[in-house]
C-alpha cells in the first residue's frame, strides 16, 4: 500500500533495502518509512548478518523480522525479501556470493533508467560481493552506508566491525558512496515519550515499532553504558532521510581511507573520494517518518 501522496513520476527512485533488522530496534524504524515513502519504488528488501555474538543465525533472524514487518503492515507479498550474506568475507577477494549480493547485481544491470540507490543499515558485506561479483555496477548505482567511525582517525563501531574486509572493497571501488558514520547517526535521538506519543498510536506497526523498542530497552538494561534508559537513537533513519533530501551543504568530499583491523582510518591516496556527512536534519527525517506512520494508520 502506497500513501495517497502525489510524487511526479519523473522523480521516483528505485531503492533496495539492506538491513541487519533484528540486531537491535532502529531498523525496524528504517524499513517501515522506507515502505512508506510514495518516491521510493522498492525493488528488494534483503536481511543481513550482524557477526555472531548475539545470534548464529543472525541473517536468517534479520529475514524473519523483514518479513514479520511487512506481516504486521499487510504488505506480505508486495515485495520480495532476499538472504543477504551469512557472515563476513574472508578477504578483500572472494565475495560471499548470497541472494542479496545477486540481487544488487540484477538490479543494477538491468534497463530501468530510474536511479537505483541501495541503502546498507548493517555490514557493507552484501555490495562489496556484489561488486566482485559483476564491477560493471560501479557506476550503475549509489550506495548509502550507516557505519564507520566519526572523521579523520575512525574508531570502533558496530557496523563496520561486522565486515572490515567488505569496508575496504567499497572504499577502494569507484562505487558512489555516500558514508554517514557514527558521530553523525548518532544525532537521531529520541525520547521514549515522544515515540509513545507519535508512534505507538499509529495502529498495529505503531504498537509493534513501539513496542520492540522498549522490550530491547529492557533486555540489554544491565549494560552500564546502553542504552540510556529513556532514549534511543534511531541511527538508521538517516539512510531513508537522505534519498528524500540530500542535504547538498552537510557532506564533504573525502578521499576514501583504508580501515585497519582497530577500525581506525588509513589516509593513503586522494583520488577516490567518498560523501561524507557531517550532519543530519533530524527534525525533518523523523517529523516525515510520524507523518506517514499517521497516514498509513489512518489509511489502512
Amino acid at each position: 500500500m502506497k500513501l495517497a501522496i502525489d510524487v511526479p513520476e519523473a522523480k521516483k527512485i528505485r531503492v533496495i533495502v539492506n538491513s541487519d533488522a533484528k540486531n537491535e530496534a532502529d531498523d525496524q524504524y528504517a524499513i517501515v518509512h522506507s515502505l512508506l515513502t510514495p518516491q521510493f519504488v522498492i525493488k528488494g528488501l534483503i536481511g543481513a548478518h550482524f557477526g555472531e555474538a548475539r545470534s548464529n543465525t543472525s541473517m536468517l533472524d534479520s529475514v524473519k523480522e523483514i518479513k514479520l514487518l511487512l506481516d504486521i503492515m499487510g504488505l506480505s507479498g508486495e515485495y520480495s525479501v532476499f538472504r543477504g550474506a551469512e557472515h563476513a568475507m574472508q578477504d578483500e577477494r572472494t565475495p560471499a556470493i548470497s541472494e542479496g549480493a545477486e540481487l544488487i547485481v540484477r538490479e543494477a544491470m538491468s534497463e530501468d533508467q530510474r536511479p537505483l540507490f541501495v541503502i546498507f543499515l548493517g555490514a557493507i558485506t552484501d555490495l562489496a560481493s556484489a561488486y566482485l561479483m559483476n564491477p560493471a555496477i560501479a557506476d550503475r548505482l549509489t550506495a548509502i552506508w550507516i557505519g564507520g567511525g566519526s572523521w579523520p582517525d575512525g574508531e570502533t563501531e558496530f557496523n563496520l566491525s561486522n565486515d572490515i574486509h567488505a569496508a575496504n572493497v567499497v572504499f577502494s571501488s569507484p562505487i558512489p558512496l555516500w558514508q554517514v558514520p557514527r558521530n553523525v547517526y548518532s544525532k537521531m535521538r529520541v525520547s521514549l515519550a515522544e515515540l509513545k506519543r507519535r508512534v505507538e498510536p499509529s495502529g498495529d506497526i505503531g504498537r509493534y515499532l513501539y513496542r520492540q523498542l522498549v522490550e530491547t530497552n529492557e533486555l540489554w538494561a544491565s549494560n552500564p553504558h546502553w542504552p540510556k534508559g529513556e532514549m534511543w537513537t534511531l541511527g538508521d533513519s538517516p539512510a531513508v532521510g537522505l534519498l528524500l533530501y540530500d542535504q547538498p551543504y552537510d557532506f564533504d568530499w573525502k578521499p576514501a581511507p583504508r580501515v585497519s583491523t582497530d577500525m581506525t582510518y588509513i589516509h593513503h591516496q586522494t583520488e577516490r573520494r567518498i560523501r561524507v556527512y557531517r550532519d543530519i536534519d533530524v527534525r525533518f527525517i523523523l517529523e516525515d517518518m510520524y507523518a506517514k506512520l499517521e497516514l498509513f494508520s489512518a489509511e489502512s
